[in-house]
């Protein structure tokens, strides 16, 4: 390799030298107005892009294996790359190849990756596009997490793979990049690579060296000391961020300057939800279809730019436990909804205002076209009436939005009096700066356009000098300006024309005085071009300075279009304020589940009530049939409290709403094939995690524990579960549905717990789902009835109704021993006879045998008024009588 490396072409050498450096990169190596890829690049490219694979003679033994993509098109190319995981590195050219002498100067002028593409076409406007890092420690996890798009920035730490894992459900980044200790530790990376579909990448150790990355934060954020950032008890998310820093100084080669500030996030200030909850309660996108249409966020989300989208998903999954700062929340969408007028001149001007966060980002990088700044003025053009608007309402928060949206009259001036207001797309091609901005600019472009008059002059003049009725000045890139004549006239042609050019049928000529006036107005479009550029640059560089500025007013409005959503969406919906309080009381009447009334209508959904307290209704044992809506009921719970808690009004007609400080679900099964888990096994796991994490002041939702295993090992389950939250966490707000009626005689047994049933209406052969909650028992769960709703044939039905006759006709054992005695199933079951030594025969209930004592004393007992527990003395008894 190092004999073909010596043979090889000067470009090639580069080319070669380049990938060393950046081996874990396919390199986009610009070659005029191609990136082209060699060897194992063009190999992969061609396979993921579907590119034809060519080959190039460049000095070595073999052809060396090529294919390329246009520049003009290469974001696109790009995108497709990186999405799947891979790592781009792209060379540009840094000369003017007309220019240069020898072989064109190129490097690498970005490394782009899954978490820091820039390109707002590959991402979704209202979702953050983050990269995580994380410093593992003795299982002590280090994080911090960035949107390079939005400059936004957060730290935090965490302990143990389940906590890591309900952040990482949080933030879902693009991509991870970590310590060689994460890759042993206790959380599953082939699951973050394979179910999560997160790129991952490990980082040598030197970046996560300590010492360094104090010094580099410190340096990015101008300080002398973390304390000033907050981030004092970070030590292992210092080490994390530090990683994070230099991870992305490597790849993006700029100054990060849209990073302007960092959030030490704490999860002790939020409600906490587990990646269960989040996804249970399909806040942010539904749990089949992974969709955002079926939604919480879906529902709620009726922003205006996309920085308020962002914003709003962030509020979802970060609900607050604070009375005040939810207070301060609610009487901000209460002033909106007072003042209607206002709120929507504030939605209808911020439908104006386009990505601040990530326009700023391509500002500051450098890579802002000029349609990009006329967008920024754009923006900044509306925020004084946005401003305006805001003075009269009467909200301690809007006034603290009102007094950080700077107006940013000097930024709109700026650029209103520098570009033109349609200016093309290409920075370097001129038509960008306004006529009166430059006074240089000014003489070049007079000196452009009159030239342009000097040519037709010239060629009326030597028209009529010569007598070539037809001859016209025509521009080539090759020969520049010229006079062409064609062949009739030829003979026209005067001693001081010069001849240039044969072409098919004429000539091409010059003058003296055509080449003087050419090279001129030549000199004065490319210096115009030149000086257009050199302008527009100060101007992005000017407004990179206002970045603090521009990114408070950016989040600002970001809020402020959250707040405008939720009063527009309470007012649509017919959503109540909450009262807010920590004593304990969840109070709802007519509730409604937020999702499903938007599916199928708000005039046929059934409201519904709910009461849990410290008292007499602290568990709620919810009993009813399969359909009646118990799950619904749940769900509309938690989403109620979650909605108050982020400072919304909720749909209900009344709602006196608790600090919660968690939100548990166990809602539905499925088998976690990929880790080998079964249905029983992740129910309970996820159990587990609730009754080890839940607290006094935590709302738990539990649909049907116990379900995935045999009906008596699920009621023990289900029964010793409810004992366990009614002594351990002692307040803990229980939703509580089953399908083991048994456990409806905990009500008036343990203290807080009380009964409540979904009404059926029953007329003939016909049930009626009332979907209305009512207090007491169910005592039938109708799942017959639901197979023939779902469409289970019609004898399978009648044959399941005969068969849950017998059973429920005395005693169970009395029940099956009829059906086996039925002579139709003892024809089709009843097995083959087998010769069998005389001191032993196989018990079967299709034998005529003499009832044993046992079995009389099994008859007596009612199976539907035994308690678990007396069950179990009474399987002793009938043991000690064997």
């Amino acid at each position: 390799m190092s004999d073909d490396f010596e043979n090889a072409s000067p470009m090639m050498q580069h080319y070669l030298a380049t990938k060393k450096e950046y081996p874990d990169c396919i390199l986009f190596y610009r070659l005029g107005d191609f990136y082209e890829m060699f060897f194992e690049d063009a190999q992969i490219v061609s396979r993921e892009l579907e590119l034809t694979l060519t080959g190039k003679n460049c000095g070595m033994k073999e052809r060396a294996p090529m294919c390329g993509v246009p520049f003009h098109a290469v974001d696109n190319f790009l995108n497709r790359l990186v999405s799947k995981g891979y790592k781009v590195a792209i060379c540009e050219q840094l000369e003017d190849p007309a220019t240069a002498k020898g072989i064109v100067k190129r490097d690498v002028v970005r490394v782009v990756t899954p978490g820091t593409n820039t390109n707002v076409s590959a991402m979704d406007a209202k979702d953050n596009s983050f990269i995580m890092c994380v410093s593992c420690s003795d299982e002590f996890y280090g994080v911090s997490v960035c949107d390079v798009t939005t400059g936004e920035l957060y730290v935090f730490e965490c302990e143990g793979e389940r906590e890591f894992t309900d952040q990482l459900s949080k933030f879902m980044p693009k991509e991870i990049i970590c310590n060689p200790a994460f890759e042993v530790s206790h959380v599953n990376v082939n699951d973050i690579r394979s179910r999560l579909g997160i790129s991952f990448f490990v980082l040598d150790p030197h970046f996560f060296d300590t010492t360094s990355a104090k010094k580099l934060i410190m340096e990015h954020f101008k300080v002398k000391s973390l304390d000033g950032l907050g981030l004092h008890d970070y030590t292992e998310g210092v080490v994390s961020l530090g990683a994070l820093f230099r991870y992305l100084y490597e790849t993006q080669k700029n100054e990060l300057s849209n990073i302007i500030s960092i959030t030490p996030y704490s999860t002790r200030g939020y409600m906490l939800m587990d990646s269960f909850a989040i996804r249970n309660l399909e806040l942010t996108e539904t749990l089949r279809e992974k969709q955002k249409k079926g939604s919480l966020l879906w529902v709620l989300d009726h922003t205006k730019t996309a920085m308020g989208g962002r914003k709003l998903k962030k509020l979802i999954e970060q609900p607050l436990i604070s009375v005040n700062e939810i207070n301060k929340r609610l009487d901000a969408v209460t002033a909106l909804n007072e003042n209607v007028y206002a709120r929507d001149e504030i939605r209808e001007y911020l439908s104006g205002v386009y990505d601040l966060e990530r326009l700023m980002c391509r500002v500051c990088f450098s890579s802002a076209n000029p349609r990009d700044m006329i967008a920024l003025k754009e923006s900044v053009k509306v925020i004084p009436a946005i401003r305006n608007c805001l003075k009269d309402l009467s909200s301690e928060l809007i006034t603290s939005l009102y007094e950080s949206i700077d107006p940013l009259e000097d930024v709109f001036s700026l650029i209103d009096n520098a570009i033109v207001e349609e200016p093309p797309l290409i920075q370097k091609s001129g038509g960008i700066i306004k006529p009166g901005y430059s006074k240089e600019a000014d003489e070049l472009r007079e000196k452009h356009i009159n030239g342009k008059q000097y040519l037709a002059d010239m060629e009326e003049k030597e028209r009529e000098k010569t007598g070539i009725k037809n001859l016209k000045i025509k521009f080539s890139k090759v020969f520049g300006y010229s006079f062409e004549v064609t062949n009739s006239y030829l003979d026209l042609v005067p001693d001081y024309f010069i001849r240039k050019q044969t072409l098919t049928g004429g000539e091409r000529f010059i003058t003296e005085e055509l080449s003087a006036l050419a090279d001129s107005i030549m000199n004065a479009e490319e210096k115009l071009n030149s000086l257009e550029y050199e302008l527009f640059d100060e101007i992005r560089r000017r407004t990179a300075d206002q970045m603090e500025r521009i990114g408070k007013t950016a989040r600002a409005l970001a809020f402020l279009d959250v707040l405008a959503s939720f009063s527009y969406v309470c007012e649509r919906n017919d959503y109540v304020r909450p009262v807010i309080a920590d004593d304990g009381i969840i109070n709802i009447k007519d509730g409604r589940h937020p999702v499903v009334e938007k599916m199928t209508g708000h005039e046929s959904f059934v409201k519904n009530d709910l009461i849990l307290d410290n008292n007499e209704n602290t568990i709620s044992i919810i009993t009813g049939p399969n359909m009646a809506g118990k799950s619904t009921y749940m769900r509309q719970t938690a989403l109620i409290v979650l909605m108050a808690s982020i400072g919304c009004f909720v749909p209900a007609s009344e709602a006196h709403i608790c600090i919660v400080d968690r939100i548990f679900t166990r809602v539905g099964a499925s088998d976690d094939l990929s880790s080998g888990q079964s249905t029983f096994m992740v129910e309970m796991t996820e159990v587990a995690n609730i009754l080890r994490n839940a607290t006094p002041k935590s709302l738990l939702v539990l649909d049907e524990i116990g379900r995935g295993t045999s009906t008596f090992d699920g009621l023990s389950i289900a029964w010793a579960v409810v004992e366990y939250i009614n002594e351990h966490l002692n307040g803990a707000k229980t939703l509580f549905a089953t399908h083991y009626h048994e456990l409806t005689e905990l009500e008036g047994k343990l203290k807080g717990v009380a009964n409540y049933c979904f009404a059926v209406r029953e007329k003939g052969d016909e049930v009626v789902f009332l979907r209305k909650v009512i207090k007491g028992s169910a005592d039938k769960s109708y799942g017959i009835h639901v197979a023939s709703l779902a469409g289970v044939p019609e004898e399978v039905v009648v044959r399941a109704e005969e068969l849950l006759t017998k059973l429920t006709s005395g005693d169970i054992i009395s029940g099956i021993k009829r059906i086996a005695m039925d002579e139709e199933t003892k024809q089709a079951y009843e097995p083959e006879k087998v010769a069998e030594p005389e001191e032993y025969h196989q018990f079967s209930f299709f034998d005529n045998f003499v009832p044993s004592k046992v079995e009389e004393a099994l008859r007596e007992i009612d199976i539907n008024n035994i308690s678990p527990i007396e069950a179990l003395n009474k399987l002793n008894e009938l043991k000690a009588m064997l």
